[in-house]
């Protein structure tokens, strides 16, 4: 059963927009089409493509199938990263000009699911899926509470009859992971079968679903600020709203009423009825997550080493770095999610093209020009701001004469070729100066007359080549031109580092950045504050791991390279690090981190600068429609618990844990309060993890959130839950209050907390 094997949250996302229902390209997609999928010029088959009516799930069948196939065999819309038009995969490159460009299409997946090329009987058939795709995906992330509390019957209502039996209740509870006592489910469905025929039907539905998901928590709140306990007027709203630390004017408690209110007397006499004020509670204006954050707030106007930069590892690969498949969909994803900084490293390629894959594996190989046209394409559609392409340049100057051609004819203007006029040559240019522009990050060939005085920037197999031929320089020329202010230079000292100009910069494995942090700390975040440095994985990471970037964060490192390809905890901070400032992949360091003259120390913050105390409390009060892990079985109910951790320098690194919730993933309660002390909060994230308890094994990963401290906001707040590959989760979410107070400071408010239900 496909439903039972995916995630719980496909399930239960509605159709149930007529507007969407009218839409002619998704009527098309749901009468279904006629494809032929591509796996490779010879392996072509035929498969109906079709639109489930849930709005969410893609069937894709194969025309000698008797029924609807496994989970493997359909897609969710908000699984899709993007769709690419014509023949731009590899596969349908190759196929170019043997068949109809107009009718071809390919769903690019988020995380390392295979794209899907196909072939589609008509150009028009090929637009209705692309547009309807793209319709549905905003119809969903555009949900409303009012929408999400009619979500749940359709898939239950096995027999599609608009009514359910108490069997198909019991399937419903089962899908929304609520383990609910025969004897309540019994109760409660007899007391919404008000016509008593063992039945519920659209409206005795609805009165179930919304029993099922009343809150008691919120009930609580609602009660605890309402003068009287019926409704919330303006002033009752304006206290709370002050009590979340928020805007507490009367325009903005007004907006809430008009906005989030579904009782149209109420809302004409500027009250708030408890179901208003659940629509505002579970709405994605009370994240944890302060909206004006989510919007580029910091100045752009510093020099480039004065940010964190979003940045890939093995930009190419799709899993590991021994076997792994090179594609162009890996850089499409990372530049998707705001990185600015994708990796190319470039080999000699058969009839003199060059190619990217990860040297001497057996990885394969995808063509150097592929990846520029498709870095062309998607450098900025995430964000403005340059993107650097750290070149691994392993070409013959004959393969490197033909990237530079391809790197000036496809990138043009974009291409940064020469200084930017009227800048200060001593500091590198700031954000905005290079909006729109592409860096190339690589080693620059000297002249003939520096080649017999220095070569500090070559390779020892480069020194030994240059030795044989006195002052001849393995670089391309055409190439080296292209290196203006990201030339790669080997890491020799501070000392030296610091009489550099600021266009130099150095990688560092991470076992060497390491060091270099406990040994030399200070003198790290001195040379950062002046010069870009990159950290890469240890090449003994052959499963393509990560490792913890926040180390390198507190060393004032910019370009901390993760293996964007591989989810879990480390990808969970470089997400929640970048989520800040509009996600357009700078991110403004620290100011103790930008002077060449700092004193701090990412090693020991006992004082001096960043060193600024702040008490952080979290109450973990509930979860809601937690989904089970994927590889369950259907009948199962998690055990949740949540862990609170914070990142950040060594002495606020601390995780704090609840007790699991037993049969319970579908509103599990906690009310479990944890202290911090958070010494450094400007370099701090915050990591909510919920997983399913197991007594016999590790727990299993149910899904998480991480955002800066800096972005967190305080008082009841919802947090949105996010899979493994850090896509959405909805509706999964935690529900918390959060307070942050100076040390010594009278923090009693904290205790107000949620009334006793």
């Amino acid at each position: 059963d496909v439903t039972s094997a995916r995630s719980p949250s496909a399930d239960l996302l509605p159709f149930c927009s007529p507007g969407v229902q009218e839409d002619e390209d998704v009527k098309q997609m749901l009468q279904g089409s006629s494809m032929v999928k591509v796996r490779s010029p010879r392996w072509q088959k035929k498969r109906m493509l079709k639109l489930k009516e849930d709005g969410v799930t893609v069937w894709c069948q194969s025309h000698k199938m008797s029924s609807w196939a496994k989970e493997q065999k359909s897609f969710n819309v908000m699984d899709v990263e993007c769709i690419q038009e014509g023949c731009q995969s590899e596969t349908l490159r190759r196929m170019a000009g043997s068949v109809p460009e107009d009718q071809c299409l390919t769903v690019v997946f988020k995380g390392s699911r295979k794209s899907l090329d196909l072939l589609c009987e008509s150009q028009e058939e090929a637009r209705h899926w692309v547009r309807g795709i793209h319709t549905l995906q905003e119809r969903l992330k555009n949900m409303n509470q009012k929408d999400k509390l009619d979500q749940y019957p359709s898939t239950a209502d096995q027999n599609h009859d608009n009514k359910m039996s108490y069997e198909e209740v019991q399937k419903l509870l089962q899908m929304i992971n609520v383990d609910l006592s025969d004897q309540y489910a019994r109760t409660l469905f007899q007391k919404c079968d008000q016509s008593a025929d063992g039945h519920l039907d659209h409206e005795e539905i609805e009165i179930f679903c919304r029993e099922l998901l009343r809150r008691p928590e919120l009930d609580a709140i609602f009660i605890h600020y309402s003068a009287n306990g019926c409704v919330l007027t303006t002033v009752d709203l304006r206290d709370f709203l002050k009590d979340q630390g928020e805007d507490s004017s009367l325009t903005h408690a007004q907006s809430l009423i008009l906005t989030y209110e579904l009782n149209e007397w109420a809302k004409r006499n500027q009250f708030m009825t408890p179901n208003g004020f659940t629509m505002y509670m579970l709405s994605r204006e009370n994240s944890v997550f302060d909206p004006e954050h989510a919007l580029v707030y910091q100045d752009m106007k510093h020099p480039l080493a004065h940010y964190f930069i979003s940045s890939s590892h093995n930009t190419y690969l799709t899993k590991d770095q021994v076997t792994g498949n090179s594609s162009i969909e890996p850089y499409i994803r990372a530049l998707n999610q705001g990185c600015r900084c994708v990796e190319l490293d470039c080999w000699d390629g058969d009839k003199g093209e060059p190619v990217i894959y990860h040297g001497h594996t057996f990885t394969s190989k995808v063509d150097f020009v592929d990846v520029i046209e498709t870095i062309n394409e998607y450098a900025f559609k995430a964000s403005p701001y340059p993107l650097i392409l750290s070149l691994e340049n392993h070409c013959s100057r004959e393969q490197q004469m033909v990237m530079a051609r391809h790197l000036r004819s496809i990138l043009g203007d974009k291409l940064v070729t020469k200084p930017l006029k009227g800048l200060d040559s001593c500091y590198l240019p700031s954000p905005e100066d290079l909006k729109g522009r592409i860096l190339v990050k690589g080693k620059k060939g000297k002249t003939q007359e520096q080649c017999s005085s220095s070569s500090s920037d070559l390779s020892s197999s480069e020194e030994e080549a240059s030795q044989k031929q006195p002052g001849v320089s393995r670089r391309s020329p055409e190439l080296s031109e292209l290196v203006v202010y990201t030339r790669s230079v080997p890491f020799k000292s501070f000392e030296l580092s610091a009489k550099s100009p600021a266009t130099d910069m150095s990688s560092f494995p991470e076992s060497v950045a390491l060091r270099l942090i406990k040994d030399s700390g200070t003198h790290f975040i001195r040379h950062n504050s002046h010069q870009l440095s990159r950290i890469y994985p240890s090449s003994q990471r052959l499963g393509s791991s990560n490792y913890n970037p926040q180390e390198m964060w507190n060393a004032g490192c910019q370009i901390v390279a993760l293996n964007f390809q591989t989810p879990g905890e480390q990808m969970d901070l470089n997400q929640g690090r970048f989520r800040q400032n509009g996600l357009c992949g700078y991110v403004l360091k620290p100011p103790f981190m930008c002077q060449p003259d700092s004193v701090f120390n990412p090693e020991n913050v006992g004082g001096g600068p960043g060193h600024r105390p702040v008490k952080f409390t979290v109450q973990i009060i509930s979860a809601q429609q937690l989904p089970k892990p994927e590889w369950d079985k259907p009948t199962s109910i998690v055990d949740p618990q949540v862990r609170v951790e914070i990142h950040g320098v060594p002495i606020d690194n601390m995780k704090k844990e609840t007790p699991y919730v037993g049969n319970n993933g579908f509103n599990p309660r906690w009310d479990c309060t944890f202290n911090f002390m958070v010494h450094a909060p400007d370099l701090a994230l915050v990591r909510f993890v919920v997983e399913d308890h197991d007594f016999t094994s590790s727990n299993d990963f149910l899904g998480q959130y991480t955002l800066p401290f800096s972005s967190l906001r305080t008082g009841y707040r919802h947090v949105p839950l996010l899979k493994l590959d850090g896509s959405s989760l909805s509706p999964a979410s935690l529900f918390i209050h959060v307070k942050v107070t100076s040390p010594g400071t009278d923090d009693r408010t904290v205790s107000h907390g949620l009334p006793a239900v």
